[in-house]
C-alpha cells in the first residue's frame, strides 16, 4: 500500500503522523512551497514539511499542483492512494486518477455545509453549536465529492479557532485511522452529498477580521473568537487599529435602549474593556494596542486615558 500523503497547517500533522505509527508506507509528502513569515519576513517551511524531514520522508513543494510537470513528478510515486488534509490548492483530474484506490480528503466541518479553506473559522464565525470532519472521495469540484465517513464535535464557548483546529486534527487521524481498512478492503460506503445543503466557508479576508460594533455582542463574540488566534479582529481607536483577541457577553438585549452608541466605551477597569454593541455589551479581556503587544485590557485601562465618551469605530463602517 503506497500512499502519498498531501497537507501543509499543523492541522494535517497528526494525520501524517497516524499514518506512520499505523505502518502504513508513505512514499512522499506534498506541500506548499515556503513562505516569508513575521515581520522580518523570514522564508519558513510549513508545519507538514518539518514533520516530514523529521520522519525521513521525501518532501515535494510545487507551486502549483495543477502543472503538468507536478502531476508527471507525483505519478512517478506510483501510490495506491492519496490522502490530502488541507492542503490548499485544488487537486486536476489527471491527479485524481493516477491512484488506484483513488484521492480522499480528510475536510474539517460537516459536509456539506462549509466548503472551502476556512470551515472551522466560518463555523465558529457564524455561532455553530458543532462541527466535525468528515472524510471525502475528493472530486474536481470544490470539497464536493461523496463521503465515507464523519464525526461531530461540540464548540463550546470557550472555544477558539486554535482550540477547535487542534481538536478537530486529532479527531481527523482517528477517524482516518478507522476508516482506511474499509477503503483498502472495499468496504467503504460513498454517500454523495446533498448540494442543496451545500454551504461555502472562503478564506478569510481583510474585510471578514474588522468589527463592526451596531451587531450584537454575541456576534461580535463569535467573530472574535473565530479570528483567535490566527489573524484577530480589528477595530479602530482614533485613526489607530486596536485589535482585539479575547472578550465575553456581558448582557444581551433584543434591542439597544442605551443612550450610548455601538462602540462607545461605557466602562472600564479591573475586568477590563465594556463596550455597547448594537444588542448587549461586550467585554474586552484581551487586546493589542497599535505598535504594542498583546496584553490583558486591564492593564492596558490602568495606563491609558479613557474619556467619557470614547468610541471605537470600524473604520468608516457602523
Amino acid at each position: 500500500m503506497r500512499i502519498v500523503f498531501m497537507g501543509t497547517p499543523d492541522f494535517a500533522v497528526p494525520s501524517l503522523k497516524l499514518l506512520i505509527e499505523t505502518g502504513y508506507e508513505i512514499v512522499a509528502v506534498v506541500t506548499q512551497p515556503d513562505r516569508p513569515k513575521g515581520r522580518k519576513k523570514t522564508l519558513t517551511p510549513p508545519p507538514v514539511k518539518e514533520a516530514a524531514l523529521s520522519l525521513g520522508l521525501p518532501v515535494l513543494q510545487p507551486e502549483k499542483m495543477r502543472s503538468p510537470e507536478a502531476v508527471a513528478e507525483l505519478a512517478t510515486y506510483e501510490p495506491d492512494l492519496i490522502v490530502t488534509a488541507a492542503y490548499g490548492q485544488i487537486l486536476p483530474k489527471a491527479l485524481l486518477q493516477i491512484p488506484r484506490l483513488g484521492c480522499i480528503n480528510v475536510h474539517g466541518s460537516l459536509l456539506p455545509k462549509y466548503r472551502g479553506g476556512a470551515p472551522i473559522q466560518r463555523s465558529i464565525i457564524n455561532g455553530e453549536s458543532s462541527t466535525g470532519v468528515t472524510i471525502m472521495y475528493m472530486a474536481e469540484g470544490l470539497d464536493t465529492g461523496d463521503m465515507i465517513s464523519r464525526v461531530e464535535l461540540p464548540i463550546l464557548d470557550e472555544d477558539t479557532s486554535g482550540t477547535m483546529f487542534e481538536k478537530l486534527s486529532l479527531a481527523g487521524a482517528k477517524l482516518l485511522g478507522e476508516t482506511l481498512p474499509e477503503i483498502i478492503e472495499g468496504r467503504a460506503v460513498a454517500v454523495p452529498q446533498n448540494n442543496d445543503e451545500a454551504t461555502y466557508a472562503p478564506n478569510l479576508s481583510r474585510e471578514d477580521e474588522r468589527l463592526v460594533w451596531n451587531k450584537s455582542a454575541r456576534e461580535l463574540f463569535n467573530q472574535v473568537r473565530g479570528l483567535s488566534p490566527m489573524a484577530g479582529a480589528f477595530t479602530q481607536l482614533g485613526d489607530e487599529v486596536f485589535k482585539v483577541w479575547a472578550c465575553q457577553v456581558l448582557a444581551q438585549k433584543t434591542g439597544n435602549n442605551s443612550k450610548d452608541e455601538p462602540g462607545t466605551i461605557v466602562d472600564s477597569g479591573a475586568q477590563g474593556i465594556v463596550v455597547q454593541t448594537g444588542q448587549g455589551t461586550l467585554l474586552l479581556t484581551s487586546i493589542q494596542p497599535a505598535g504594542k503587544r498583546v496584553m490583558d485590557a486591564a492593564e492596558w485601562v490602568k495606563g491609558a486615558r479613557i474619556e467619557a465618551g470614547t468610541r471605537f469605530t470600524a473604520g468608516g463602517l457602523q
